[in-house]
């Protein structure tokens, strides 16, 4: 029976703490501009007790019939509007600059958080759905919520102010003035509450609607979006999808709608006051100047005591999303711990073991891989074939530790790939994927990216292109290695498939020092006499590398020194080209189907 009380104390603790940590973020934003921002919070808080005193003064004065009291105070609620209106000028600038730097500084808190997870990670939809709730609105919470913080501070400064006025003539009407708030205050804060409830539980189809939107009006997916029809039916989906969404945040916008109309409680509230001094200088138990003072004190004070729990309700509403952060920020990737680092040693042997290793991807009961043990010996070729789904392409990505083996291990140079310091492993390793990226940057980023310390080194650049066949490609762009690539920015130049490919191949021989090289369906897109060029150049750099080639043509896997048959996630077959054939076993068949459809 106390659940109710603890809940309220531990979210009002949690709300604390986002507090905190928000105020933390935008203190390290701009420590200058999070001061002004005070500084002038407080004089903003200030002024309006003060200009409701000068008003007071002057229309004394103009009952007692001195003009140079009535001139003095005019003069001096002037200086006053002038300065609030200064302030808030201020306020609004301060606010807009630090605002810009603190999303700036967030949203790079989430893309670091997101480059340190492993590749499972963002395989999660749990995780990945934390990561779109951090991302859609917490680069702009934390500044509102350090604004509600300040606001807050700054109404009950004015508060306090108006409160001290009017207690002379009643405490029962500062009472009043607090207690009509309270209702539409409390039912706003409620409507928050099912709002942000209503947006995390959506998540998903959020992402849904997004992904519809980028089928539908995306390069990518255009083609077979219009050979295919698929425009008239996605597009149902999606009209049905945001007509849901549409329903519920409706029925969220009246609950809130219905909430505020309780503000006609403080309305009514303020015109009871009202009478009631008005009453008092009809009979002259108060001056005129007295009646102006009271009538602004209690309208603007039920307005300050309105933002003050306006700020509370934003505060907390703030702190609802700032949860959404602050638990990506923190959420634990255990996959993605980096060991220890170790050192290359001076001679590398490049020798891989894979020992009984068996892999399933998270969440999935079926074995990708089962019982997989290979060795491959420094400066070998090994080709592995086997139809899609085989487990070619994890075994890949297990060597080069994106994964990790569900049971079993992977040796390097007789070291556990785990006691390996990531970096240092996988500087080792030169990869190209068959789902290579296509980056829409200048073609010197899209070679030199394959290794990023020496971006600017034009003559590797050149050479690696040189080696990945992509040399005639820049040659023919009209600004070489400076030529925009893709079409999603100005003066892009689009490349064919095949020309992509040799990109990637260039990109993959940036890494000089690497002494494994890895390419899985490299040449898919390339015709055959350019397939051969690519493996005449790869075979003469790759001399003294091991070498691991994923490939459905055996003209390439025939010369590999050894070749290894997938099925099932098990090792079927091993052995060279010709004592495969001989064995007239699962490579025999496939190598006579393909063969057969050259006769």
């Amino acid at each position: 029976m106390n659940r109710a009380p603890q809940a309220m104390l531990e979210g009002t603790r949690k709300s604390g703490r986002h507090a905190a940590r928000a105020v933390l973020l935008v203190w390290t934003a701009s420590r200058s501009l999070t001061a002004a921002l005070g500084a002038m919070t407080l004089v903003a808080a200030l002024v309006p007790p003060a200009v409701a005193w000068a008003g007071k003064r002057i229309v004394d004065a103009v009952v007692a019939r001195s003009s140079d009291d009535a001139l003095k105070w005019v003069l001096v609620e002037f200086a006053l509007v002038a300065a609030q209106t200064l302030v808030q000028r201020g306020l609004a600038l301060v606010s807009q600059i630090l605002g810009l730097r603190l999303g700036i500084d967030v949203n790079v808190a989430i893309l670091e958080k997101a480059i340190g997870l492993s590749l499972p990670a963002f395989e999660d939809s749990e995780l990945y759905d934390a990561m779109t709730r951090a991302r859609r609105e917490a680069s702009t919470r934390p500044l509102q919520l350090v604004r509600e913080s300040f606001g807050l501070v700054q109404s009950l400064v004015t508060l306090a102010g108006y409160a001290t006025l009017l207690l002379r003539f009643s405490p029962w009407a500062v009472l009043l003035l607090l207690v009509a708030t309270i209702p539409a205050t409390a039912a706003e804060m409620h409507a928050s509450t099912l709002t942000f409830q209503l947006r995390n539980r959506r998540s998903q189809e959020w992402r849904r609607l997004t992904y519809l939107e980028q089928v539908l009006a995306n390069d990518e997916h255009a083609k077979e979006v219009k050979l295919f029809s698929l425009g008239p039916p996605l597009l149902a989906r999606y009209r049905a999808l945001a007509s849901q969404l549409f329903t519920e945040d409706r029925r969220v916008a009246v609950r809130r709608a219905v909430g505020q109309s309780l503000s006609l409680l403080a309305t009514a509230a303020f015109y009871g006051a009202y009478l009631v001094v008005g009453l008092a200088a009809a009979r002259g138990r108060i001056t005129v100047g007295n009646l102006t003072l009271y009538v602004v004190a209690f309208r603007q004070g039920q307005s300050a005591f309105q933002a003050v729990l306006g700020s509370l309700g934003g505060i907390y509403e703030q702190n609802l999303y700032m949860s959404n952060l602050f638990e990506f920020l923190g959420a634990h990737d255990a996959s993605g711990v980096v060991a220890p680092r170790s050192e290359i040693p001076t001679s590398t042997g490049a020798e891989l073991e894979i020992d009984h290793v068996s892999f399933r991807y998270p969440g999935k009961a079926e074995w990708t891989l089962r019982e997989v043990t290979l060795r491959i010996p420094s400066g070998s070729s090994l080709a592995l074939v086997g139809e899609n789904g085989a487990g070619k392409t994890t075994l890949v990505k297990l060597i080069t530790r994106l994964y990790e083996p569900t049971e079993g291990r992977i040796l390097l140079d007789g070291k556990d790939l785990r006691d390996w310091d990531e970096l240092t492993l996988r500087a080792r390793f030169g990869v190209v994927f068959q789902d290579f990226n296509h980056y829409q940057l200048a073609a010197r980023d899209n070679v030199g990216l394959g290794s990023v310390d020496h971006l600017f080194d034009s003559a590797r650049i050149e050479r690696a292109s040189a080696e990945g066949g992509a040399a005639d490609v820049i040659a023919g762009l009209p600004r070489g290695l400076e030529t925009q690539l893709g079409h999603w920015f100005k003066d892009g130049i689009e490349l064919s498939g095949g020309q992509w490919q040799k990109i990637a191949l260039s990109r993959a021989f940036m890494r000089e020092e690497a002494d494994i090289l890895v390419l899985d369906e490299p040449t898919a897109s390339l015709d055959a006499e350019a397939e051969h060029h690519v493996f005449e150049r790869f075979r003469a750099l790759a001399r003294g590398r091991t070498t691991i080639i994923i490939s459905h043509r055996f003209p390439t896997v025939r010369r590999a020194d050894r070749i290894v048959v997938l099925e099932g996630g098990r090792v079927v077959e091993q052995g060279t080209h010709d004592a495969l054939v001989a064995g007239r076993g699962r490579y025999a068949r496939m190598f006579e189907l393909q063969a057969s459809g050259y006769r």
